[in-house]
């Protein structure tokens, strides 16, 4: 099978567990976000597949050989660290050129690459600029053109954007992504941060606890979570308890009952965990309760400029629901609202 594969991977530090039994199938060609919370495993996994870390357990194969033992510089891999570990006394050329040094490269050669990287990443005129005189994004650019320079089978990420600020960072969120497509190169991220994995990935590997939690399209990840701690982690979410009432109806704690088709075969008596995404609600001028629309009182209002967050407590619950400036009907704090959950959008976790 190509492609590269994890297999019961493992990790320890002593009796500290810090990846478990993680089984992976990463194809080639695509952009592979690992993310979770801080802690969970997710740059352990990546070092080991550098062949930075060994494995207490399991194997890495790719392209169906066994690498798990394989030394980090046999591997072919590219890597960008988060402190991206540029050379402070090498011009942008010769840090792009050094890993083609330290392979015998001879120097026209060097040079041929050097210039075409430069081309790739836009940076043709810095050949000869000292990279401490670079900016955030420049030098983050010359670190990936430096980690590809050799032709790498995968491309490995540990949090390059971290340390840039906002702005700049969406931008290289969009850099990087297309610089992948173009290059074709099987690329791994790590990430904390949920917008980045959703925006850049082909495929998201959520990790919490040390394993795998889900893995997916990002859409699937979003619309689909397999458990309450994938829907809690990703994007904004109303996670609130019910009581399956049966005929696909749940109560909500404050006593009144909305329609939920994923509870039509759980058994009456229930007790569920229940997820609907902030930008599902609709809230409109109060109206009498019927099907899933219920009564409720506004407690919270943030106008953020592209979207306006309310929080709306209404039968026991807590709703937060997500809605544009031309969606807005004037609401303020006390007043009362209709809240529709659209029973579609009612997830059974």
């Amino acid at each position: 099978m190509t492609g590269l594969i994890l297999e019961n991977v493992d990790k320890h530090y002593g009796t500290a567990c810090a990846v478990k039994d993680v089984n992976l199938h990463l194809p080639e060609g695509k952009l592979v976000c690992f993310l979770g919370p801080s802690g969970c495993g997710k740059t352990t996994l990546l070092r080991m597949i550098a062949g930075l870390e060994t494995l207490t357990g399991g194997e890495i194969r790719l392209d169906g050989e066994d690498i798990g033992q394989t030394p980090a510089h046999l591997r072919n891999f590219g890597m960008v660290f988060q402190s991206l570990a540029l050379f402070p006394h090498m011009t942008v050329g010769e840090n792009i050129a050094y890993p083609l040094k330290l392979r015998g490269v001879g120097k026209a050669e060097q040079q041929a690459r050097v210039v075409e990287l430069l081309q790739l990443i836009q940076l043709s005129a810095m050949i000869d600029r000292p990279v401490s005189k670079l900016s955030g994004g420049q030098r983050q650019r010359v670190a990936i053109a430096r980690a590809i320079a050799a032709r790498p089978k995968i491309l490995l990420l540990d949090e390059p954007l971290s340390a840039l600020d906002a702005k700049l960072r969406e931008s290289m969120q969009v850099e990087i992504r297309q610089l992948q497509q173009r290059l074709n190169i099987t690329t791994i991220m790590v990430t904390h941060d949920q917008r980045e994995a959703m925006t850049m990935a082909d495929i998201v590997v959520v990790l919490g606890e040390h394993r795998v939690q889900q893995v997916g399209t990002p859409i699937e990840i979003y619309r689909h979570p397999a458990n309450e701690f994938v829907a809690d982690f990703i994007g904004s979410g109303n996670i609130f308890p019910g009581t399956v009432l049966g005929g696909g109806r749940v109560g909500l704690p404050g006593g009144e009952s909305i329609e939920v088709p994923s509870c039509a075969n759980v058994a009456a008596g229930q007790q569920v965990r229940m997820l609907v995404r902030p930008e599902d609600l609709q809230l409109s001028a109060p109206e009498a309760t019927a099907g899933n629309r219920l009564l409720g009182t506004v407690t919270f209002v943030r106008d953020i400029g592209s979207t306006i967050e309310t929080i709306v407590e209404c039968s026991g619950v807590s709703f937060t629901a997500l809605s544009t400036p031309c969606q807005g009907i004037g609401l303020g704090v006390g007043h009362a609202v209709s809240v529709t959950i659209p029973a579609q959008a009612c997830r059974l976790l």
